[in-house]
């Protein structure tokens, strides 16, 4: 996962934090991520050990204090010795950064960045998708169960969707690649909108994806457009389980949702937010430790008629 954002030329100098953590604190590692996302111009995560640990990176604009930096870790529980705190070089990161990732094949779908050279495979949907200041570049583990759910509903287009939580807006305009159907999408974050216009820009979906400021389902406009035949959210298990009332109430009658966001383990408890709900799972992808969820609402229940005496 990435954020991103190109300092300024005449910027204070680039320091980098840097630490490795081991899978289990994935709790933490989401509370350390969210606690420096305000101050980082970016922040990464990559996996580590085939899964058993990750490594946390983020830049900042001018030297953090270490003493900060430390309370932090202590506060979450977290290793304080196994971290470092370097100055960079005067040299463009965010760019180098892209364009060492390689261009992603899931399924259907061929997504890759603006450096990208080679040639797009003729029998894939292809998305040009550069990591910006927004989360979703598709090389996630949770973006990619979220793509391959997606391309599992193909035969079946919906008619309104909705991408929730949009990020860099991957999940919508995938949808809109595969269908060719109208998507709304929605974040909280502005920067997520604008990244998310900017995308649908520049794949020529601009026309198929609209896309607005929304703090959960609460945006007049989103819900004017209810009740959606598919929602996907790719977000975290305690949204999730908090907004699962709120996904019930927009989702149409036999329609469905694609979850994720989640650890495997946190899948009963979200699961069980959606049961109660009446929704049900009808399948489910894992990639790591990661999982996303494809669920379904009954359709509405037709009167029953009464037996003759």
């Amino acid at each position: 996962m990435g954020k991103s954002a190109a300092p300024a030329a005449d910027a204070p100098p680039l320091w980098q934090f840097r630490i490795e953590l081991a899978a289990r604190d994935m709790a933490a590692i989401e509370a350390l991520e969210q606690a420096l996302e305000p101050q980082a111009v970016a922040l990464l995560r990559f996996e580590r050990a085939k899964g058993k640990r990750w490594r946390i990176e983020a830049l900042f604009l001018g030297k953090p204090e270490r003493r900060r930096l430390l309370s932090l870790l202590r506060s979450l529980g977290l290793e304080t010795r196994a971290w470092q705190l370097e100055r960079l070089p005067d040299r463009d990161w965010v760019a180098e950064s892209q364009a060492k990732l390689p261009s992603l094949k899931v399924g259907r779908f061929f997504i890759h960045g603006s450096h990208h050279k080679g040639a797009v495979p003729r029998d894939k949907l292809a998305l040009e998708i550069d990591a910006g200041i927004a989360f979703g570049t598709g090389r996630h583990q949770t973006t990619r169960g979220c793509l391959e759910l997606i391309e599992s509903l193909a035969a079946t287009p919906p008619g309104r969707p909705l991408d929730l939580g949009c990020g860099t807006g991957i999940l919508a305009l995938a949808m809109a690649r595969l269908w060719g159907v109208r998507v709304l999408a929605a974040d909280n974050d502005p920067d997520a909108v604008k990244v998310t216009k900017e995308n649908a820009a520049r794949n020529g979906l601009k026309p198929l994806v609209r896309v607005l400021r929304s703090e959960g389902y609460e945006a007049a406009l989103l819900k004017r457009a209810a009740p959606f035949d598919l929602i996907v959210a790719n977000i975290l298990a305690r949204p999730l389980i908090e907004m699962a009332p709120d996904l019930a109430r927009h989702l149409a009658p036999g329609g469905r949702a694609i979850l994720s966001g989640l650890l495997i383990e946190q899948e009963g408890e979200v699961l069980a937010a959606h049961r109660a709900l009446g929704l049900r799972c009808e399948a489910r992808r894992h990639h790591g430790d990661w999982s996303a969820l494809l669920l379904r609402k009954p359709k509405a229940r037709r009167g029953v008629r009464k037996r003759r005496a």
